[in-house]
């Protein structure tokens, strides 16, 4: 059985991913199509894609896993660092994004080409980024970290453990259930 702090890990993948397929269809749907998008609705995602890393995911990763994992698997340190530095870039990487998204709505054509160069850089960025994490980062934190350090990654990730972090992951939830399910969330999201 796999630690719940891994768990929550997988499961805010399958969300951000989800979200950024759609968002990445949406976009080629559009472009094919010649008709402008939707662009609440792509606002609503990318409003996602920048809330709940910041708030639930990127925070527990560089405060909680990483350093743990510095600690116990030094050589794993570079991966680390990369990660680090692409949580940082990611900030900025989705205000260029928004910003790419507001002038084309606003300028109209002339700027489609820079945003939808803009949206497929920072999706395929992030999908990478995921990778990394699922098929580098957490078989090795499952092989080297203790019962004792899981115990705490599972406290540190626990959701319950904060109201307000509970408040905000709901948000979260609804958000999510706004921008790509119309209706009831599938089990990942829950």
């Amino acid at each position: 059985m796999s630690p719940s702090a891994v768990t929550a890990i997988l499961e805010q993948h399958q969300a951000l991913g989800a979200v950024l397929r759609s968002f990445r269809l949406q976009v080629e749907r559009t472009r094919h199509s010649g008709t402008p998008p939707d662009f609440g609705t792509l606002r609503a995602m990318l409003f996602y894609l920048d809330e709940v890393p910041a708030q639930l995911h990127h925070a527990k990763e560089s405060t909680y896993l990483f350093p743990r994992l510095r600690e116990r698997c030094p050589p794993l340190r570079p991966v680390l660092d990369r990660l680090e530095a692409e949580h940082t870039r990611g900030e900025i990487a989705i205000r260029e994004l928004e910003r790419a998204l507001l002038a084309f709505e606003v300028m109209g054509e002339p700027r489609r080409a820079a945003f939808e160069a803009a949206a497929e850089r920072y999706v395929s960025t992030y999908i990478g980024h995921m990778e990394v994490e699922e098929d580098y980062v957490i078989p090795v934190a499952l092989d080297c970290l203790t019962a004792s350090d899981w115990a705490e990654l599972d406290e540190a990730f626990s959701v319950d453990r904060d109201p307000a972090e509970r408040d905000i992951a709901e948000a979260c939830r609804e958000l999510l259930r706004r921008v790509l399910f119309q209706g009831s969330l599938p089990s990942f999201c829950r």
